[in-house]
C-alpha cells in the first residue's frame, strides 16, 4: 500500500531511536533524507541498507512531484531529517501537504524532537506554549519579538551558537532583563546543559562561555511571577548531562 511514513530521528543519543523507526526504514522502498551523508551514519548504526534519496529545502519544490507519482505507483517511501521530527523546522510540510492533495496515506511515527525535552526541563509552565522554532536572521525579526514580548503561554525559540547571544540580548532589551528563562543546549548528547535564571542572567553566562552547540530557548509568557519559580531567586541555575 503506498504510504509516506515521517520517521523521527534522535537529536543525539543515538539510543533513542525507536525499534518501530527501526523497522519502517528497512521496510521503507526509498528513504528521504536531509542529508544523506548524516542520515548514512544513522542507517549504518542500524544496519539499513535501503537507497536513500537527498531531499531538501533547495530541492524539495523540484522533486516532491516525482515523489508523489511514485507513493501513487505503491511505494512506500519514508522522510527522516538530520535529527528530530521532519516538519518541525526542518523540510516535511510541503510533501505532507502534497501527500493530501493526492490522497495518499501520511503516517508519523512518534519520536525525538528538541523542544519538549526542553520546555518540560525548563522548570516553567509548559501545559500551555508558543513554539516559534527559528526567528528571521534579519528582517522582521526584531518586529516578531516585539509581538512576542505580550506573549502569556511559554514560548519556545530555536538557535544556533552564532546567534544565540544576539538573540538573549534582544530578547533582555525586548521582553525586560528579569523575564524568566531556561536555555537548553545539545540535547541528549553528552554534553547536554540547561541553563535556568533571568534573560540578564543566561544572556551573562553564554557571554562569558562560548556557546557550542544547538540551542532551545524557554521564555516566561507574559505575567508570569519570578517569584513563584525558584530558578530566578537567587544565583542562576544549570544542569548539566551526567
Amino acid at each position: 500500500m503506498h504510504k509516506l511514513v515521517i520517521v523521527p530521528t534522535p537529536v543525539g543519543n543515538l539510543e533513542d531511536m525507536t525499534l518501530r523507526g527501526i523497522r519502517t526504514l528497512k521496510e521503507a522502498d526509498l528513504i528521504l533524507a536531509e542529508d544523506t551523508r548524516t542520515s548514512g551514519i544513522l542507517l549504518k548504526h542500524f544496519g539499513i541498507e535501503n537507497k536513500l534519496q537527498p531531499y531538501h529545502k533547495f530541492n524539495e519544490h523540484k522533486t516532491v512531484g516525482r515523489i508523489i507519482e511514485r507513493l501513487t505507483a505503491g511505494e512506500k517511501i519514508a522522510l527522516v531529517s538530520d535529527a528530530g521530527t521532519p516538519g518541525i523546522s526542518d523540510p516535511g510540510f510541503l510533501l505532507a501537504r502534497e501527500c493530501v492533495k493526492a490522497g495518499i496515506e501520511i503516517e508519523c511515527l512518534p519520536g525525538p524532537t528538541a523542544l519538549i525535552p526542553a520546555v518540560v526541563a525548563s522548570g516553567l509552565p509548559c501545559d500551555r506554549f508558543c513554539f516559534e522554532g527559528f526567528l528571521p536572521q534579519k528582517k522582521g525579526r526584531v518586529s516578531r519579538l516585539a509581538e512576542l514580548s505580550g506573549e502569556t503561554r511559554t514560548i519556545i525559540l530555536y538557535e544556533s551558537p552564532y546567534r544565540i547571544v544576539k538573540l538573549l540580548t534582544q530578547v533582555a532589551e525586548i521582553f525586560g532583563a528579569e523575564r524568566a528563562c531556561a536555555v537548553s543546549r545539545e540535547i541528549s548528547k553528552i554534553h547536554e546543559e540547561t541553563v535556568r535564571g533571568t534573560v540578564g542572567e543566561v544572556l551573562q553566562h553564554f557571554t562569558q562561555n562560548e556557546p557550542k552547540g544547538e540551542f532551545v530557548v524557554i521564555i516566561a509568557g507574559k505575567g508570569y511571577d519570578n517569584r513563584t519559580n525558584d530558578i530566578c531567586q537567587s544565583n542562576i541555575q544549570k544542569t548539566t548531562k551526567t
